[in-house]
This record gives structure tokens, sequence and C-alpha cells, in this order.
């Protein structure tokens, strides 16, 4: 199960647009040497470092993970390990990252946006800034 592990590294990070070099110094205590032999299933790393390549690539910890977990024979990790890992874009990798960072208030308030929830007086704010972007450009 290791080749598994190291499919979904290699994917990652070519999806990521990384050499093996920029994705180890990336990774603390791994060297491009040790991503190699990860990609071709002849090294396990371990669970920390998968999780700092999870989050240098871009894709989730859990695909790294349950691919990993999937060799010890858990059942549900091989359901998930099965080829999932999610692509994300540059936008929704810094949104993942500020969201991390967020306090939780910060945290639910995204979420309400998010979910197409208008904050309290959003709309208000918005009518407010474009009647004065209107009156800025009235007067030019």
């Amino acid at each position: 199960m290791a080749k598994k592990i190291g499919e979904l590294i290699r994917q990652a990070r070519t999806d990521a647009g990384l050499t093996q070099e920029q994705l180890a110094k990336k990774v603390d205590g791994v060297t491009a040497s040790d991503i190699s032999k990860a990609e071709r299933g002849e090294k396990e790393l371990s669970q920390t470092a998968l999780k700092q390549i999870a989050k240098a690539t871009g894709v989730t910890q859990a695909s790294l993970l349950d691919a990993a977990k999937a060799k010890t024979g858990s059942s549900a990790a091989k359901k998930t390990a099965s080829g999932t890992s999610v692509k994300v874009t540059a936008a929704e990798k810094k949104l993942l990252e500020l969201y991390r960072k967020a306090d939780a208030d910060t945290k639910k308030e995204a979420v309400r946006v998010l979910s197409g929830k208008q904050a309290e007086g959003l709309g208000d704010l918005m009518s407010s800034l474009l009647d004065g972007a209107l009156d800025l450009i009235s007067k030019k």
C-alpha cells in the first residue's frame, strides 16, 4: 500500500508544480531522496511529513493520511483512500489558510457568508458604499 501513497504524493506534487527538491524543502527532516523513495513506495513517511506534504501541495491531509492508514487493513480507510484527493485552486488554498488562522467568531461568519446567508447589515453597508462611489463619480 506504500506504493498507493507514493502515487498520491507524486500526483499532488506534480499538480502543485513542485520538484521533489522543492517539496522536500517544505517538509521538516525530509530530503529530495526521501520524497523520491516515498513516491516509488520504497519508504514510508511519518504522519507529520504527510501532513506537511498535503499542506505544501494543496491536497487534503485526509487523502494522504487515509492512504497511509489503509496499509494497516482498516476497511474504512480503504474506502476513502481509493484515489480520493481534492485539487484546490490557489484562491481556495488561501481561503483555507486564512480560515485556519481565524478565531471562532470569524470562522462562523465566514461560513454564514459562504453559505449564502448575508451578514446582518451587509446589504446596507454595500448600498452605502455604492452611494458614496456614485457621489464621487458624479463630482468629477
